[in-house]
């Protein structure tokens, strides 16, 4: 089973704490899954809504494939995520709680078919994001000293 990482949301680990992840389809067009092969996308400013007992996946950019026609895509559009509908009740009942939400995490390929990484995440306060960077780097200067030695 052959997996490339076409894109990573490194923001989404910073912003949020990640409870728990899981993988869903997404259905793309044409000229979209050829840029996506081109690893030709953006998930910075993306984020998953709920609407209509659907999940969506929206502010992901990705880019126009030039080879296409001139009516390629709308690089910005809405795009409709693939789940059970039974995830999507579970995942639309656990929104509800206060202060979770759900964030693309990686964009990837399995097996010629482009799959998504979502997360289920509560957002981090400041003083949250202080106490990870100086962890992350008292980890660092850990690993370097016994490196030395």
């Amino acid at each position: 089973m052959s997996i490339k990482v076409v894109a990573t949301n490194r923001k989404a680990y910073h912003n949020y704490s990640i409870l728990e992840t899981l993988e869903v389809g997404l259905a793309l067009s044409g000229s979209e899954i050829k840029s996506v092969r081109e690893s030709r996308v953006s998930l910075g400013e993306s984020y998953v809504k709920a609407e209509n007992g659907e999940l969506w996946l929206t502010g992901a950019h990705i880019a126009r494939y030039d080879p296409a026609s001139y009516m390629g895509h709308d690089p910005t559009r809405r795009r409709r995520l693939l789940l059970h509908r039974k995830e999507i009740n579970r995942l639309r009942g656990k929104l509800q709680e206060k202060g979770l939400a759900l964030v693309p995490l990686k964009m990837y390929i399995k097996e010629r078919l482009a799959k998504l990484e979502i997360g289920m995440g509560r957002g981090k306060k400041l003083y949250d994001k202080r106490e990870t960077t100086l962890r992350r780097d008292a980890e660092r200067e850990i690993e370097r000293t016994l490196k030395r030695r």
